[in-house]
């Protein structure tokens, strides 16, 4: 079945004092997600587990990263995580504490709805 993107939003998420890439991971999706909503599935009609959401995660060590735990923390859709290299690490000069950043970028898919649509009014 094909489909097409109908949203993307981006987020960043950091932890300041613990190197956890997780949670810098975590954070960046639930920041991506607060800044969307998607009234569609109700306006016609469509249930939220057909919504296909992939999202990639970067980070300055991928592989540190839980992609299936992070999928879990996706309120809608059959959620796909992938981790690649990006992000970015922050050494403190003074204390070599390093702070870590992530970013994300979710993407929806829904099946195609060409013809299925029709104005009115």
């Amino acid at each position: 079945m094909t489909r097409r993107r109908v949203i993307i939003e981006m987020g960043m998420g950091n932890d300041l004092h613990g190197m956890d890439y997780q949670k810098a991971a975590t954070r960046a999706i639930q920041d991506a997600i607060r800044h969307s909503t998607l009234p569609i599935f109700s306006a016609i009609g469509m249930n939220h587990a057909q919504m296909e959401v992939q999202v990639t995660i970067g980070v300055q060590e991928p592989e540190a990263l839980d992609c299936a735990a992070l999928a879990k923390t996706l309120p809608r859709g059959q959620a796909k995580v992938t981790a690649v290299t990006g992000g970015q690490d922050v050494t403190n000069p003074d204390t070599g504490e390093t702070l870590v950043i992530a970013t994300a970028a979710v993407e929806a898919f829904l099946p195609e709805q060409t013809g299925k649509w029709r104005q009115t009014g």
